[in-house]
């Protein structure tokens, strides 16, 4: 934890459990073991609160489940008590590698499925647990989060169903647009984000870079990711530049208005390498286009992709393609949402592990004191750059 001294003043506010569903079973694992070693590690430091009924187990995992009829339909189940409990629920939207059977016939889990079986387990445990999180890492339906015709709010609309369901607290990570926190304006609303596990794991796949003004630049691909390009920028003491997409707004191709071109505003960034931040890949069509332009419009160096979700709906062959093309050198995404095996084996593939952040999160949550310093990871991010000697 990054502050012992905290915790041991603070009083949890109920025993601590986790429940993972199928879709985040392997993060949820990850994350128990930290909290797990976090408590032992308090033990050895004499904290106050160890005594406490459920404070230090050997697990906080509960055993909970969502079986599904032979008609598709499921239910929620706690399989052990978790009365009077912290609860802290898990679950990976993302992840279409789960399936069931419906009528004999094998149906991948969609997003909303899975939005559905975490209303279960809300449900089942509604009226017993002290207080309900939900860790939501992708925010569910986060792209549509605001109206801009005719057209639903589905993402404000979960927020207040999962509000009125008794959720005090919703952990995300890179919300395509924070502000959907309005929707929910008196309740715990979390926004965090993977700036010191992008900078970490790109410093160790890439030990000769060099991070100057001379050296390296950070691109946003589109006016959305402005934010996240000046934090790094600026963290990092360099140049900031960014594209902006033309659009023909006379047709829709799935859903959407195409990108005619992309058009770069910023310094010369020939010779130089070039991170370039945003919160997805979902295609992955911006981010290679980006890349390919920087590379031969502009003669940038080398090319790095740091994005929060890697989904990859369109598969890694053009991915491999650029790779071997010469157009990207790296890409790193965080482990919040399912990645597939053949992603793990790609040699441009590194992974930025959230487990220990998201674990220091949910302690500190327990504990009910601030989280201003997870918040702003700049004093991390400055240490491992001393590290690294870039500082």
């Amino acid at each position: 934890m990054s502050d012992i001294k905290i915790l041991k003043k603070a009083m949890p506010v109920a025993p601590l459990k986790l429940v993972a569903l199928n879709s985040c079973s392997e993060l949820g694992s990850q994350v128990n073991q930290h909290i797990v070693g976090f408590r032992a590690r308090d033990n050895a430091n004499e904290n106050a609160f160890i005594n406490l009924t459920g404070y230090q187990e050997s697990s906080y995992l509960v055993n909970a489940s969502c079986p599904r009829f032979g008609t598709g339909e499921a239910k929620g189940i706690f399989h052990e008590s978790i009365r009077g409990t912290d609860l802290f629920i898990m679950v990976d939207v993302c992840n279409y590698s789960i399936t069931y059977s419906v009528c004999g016939h094998e149906n991948h889990m969609s997003p909303d499925d899975h939005y559905q079986d975490l209303k279960r387990i809300i449900s089942a445990a509604t009226g017993k647990a002290k207080r309900i999180n939900v860790v939501m890492p992708f925010l569910y339906e986060s792209r549509q989060h605001k109206r801009t015709k005719r057209e639903s709010l589905d993402c404000a609309m979960a927020l207040q169903e999962l509000v009125n369901m008794g959720v005090s607290n919703i952990i995300t990570f890179d919300a395509h647009d924070p502000r959907v926190s309005n929707a929910v304006p008196l309740n715990g609303f979390d926004n965090f984000s993977a700036a010191y596990q992008f900078i970490k794991g790109l410093l160790h796949s890439v030990p000769d870079l060099e991070v100057d003004n001379e050296h390296l630049m950070v691109i946003s691909p589109d006016e959305g990711a402005m934010a996240r390009a000046i934090y790094f920028s600026n963290v990092l003491g360099v140049d900031m530049g960014m594209f902006y997409k033309r659009r023909d707004y006379s047709t829709i191709v799935d859903g959407k208005n195409p990108i005619v071109a992309h058009e770069f505003l910023g310094s010369n960034v020939e010779g130089k390498n070039v991170i370039i931040i945003d919160d997805m890949i979902s295609s992955g069509e911006s981010m290679l286009d980006t890349a390919k332009m920087l590379k031969e419009r502009y003669h940038a160096s080398r090319v790095f992709v740091c994005t929060t979700f890697g989904l990859f709906s369109n598969g890694l062959d053009k991915f491999d393609q650029y790779y071997k093309q010469g157009y990207i050198d790296r890409v790193i995404t965080t482990n919040l949402v399912y990645r597939t095996p053949e992603l793990l084996s790609r040699p441009y593939y590194v992974e930025a592990d959230m487990s220990k952040f998201l674990a220091s999160i949910i302690e500190a949550l327990n504990h009910d004191v601030s989280i201003g310093l997870i918040h702003s990871p700049t004093e991390k991010i400055q240490q491992i750059l001393s590290e690294f000697g870039h500082c």
